[in-house]
């Protein structure tokens, strides 16, 4: 891969790019300077991408690691709610889906970045197991448990509302 052709997946992929690292990273500077180093290591590093295929995986795998440093740095970490008003989606249709971001915001982070990284980014498991460097039977697994948990709590908030 040519570092113009990198340049244009990190073009293409500025957007997922702030997602990610909003729903790790509370404060915008924060998600800016990860994006900001992710992108220098990407060029410095990509003797080290093995297929070019792989290129997106690989790419979101430098800026979760950044996200990473940055919390150890900071120990600032974005609930999901916040995370997800501040992506543009109209205001009545937040309300709408308000438990369920509740649900999601209870998850441990484990389960959390899975979910967010699935549903939300729609990265496949096989993508998600790269970037989190665990089997793809954990990404389900995690998957599966996140979903449970939120089953369990929007039903048991449903039947403490009746």
């Amino acid at each position: 891969m040519t570092k113009e052709q990198l340049g244009n997946v990190i073009l293409d992929s500025q957007h997922q790019m702030y997602a990610t690292a909003k729903s790790i990273l509370k404060d915008d500077q924060n998600c800016a300077d990860a994006i900001q180093e992710t992108i220098v290591k990407a060029f410095a590093k990509l003797d080290t991408l093995r297929k070019d295929r792989y290129v997106k995986t690989w790419l979101m795998r430098i800026l979760m690691n950044e996200c990473y440093n940055i919390c150890r740095r900071s120990e600032k970490i974005l609930p999901i709610d916040q995370y997800m008003e501040q992506i543009e989606t109209p205001q009545k249709e937040r309300r709408n889906y308000g438990e369920l971001y509740e649900a999601v915001q209870e998850l441990r982070e484990e389960l959390r970045i899975p979910v967010v990284l699935y549903y939300v980014e729609d990265f496949s498991c096989r993508e998600i197991a790269e970037m989190l460097d665990i089997s793809e039977g954990a990404v389900q697994k995690r998957l599966a448990r996140a979903r449970e948990k939120m089953k369990n709590r929007l039903q048991n908030k449903e039947a403490a509302g009746r």
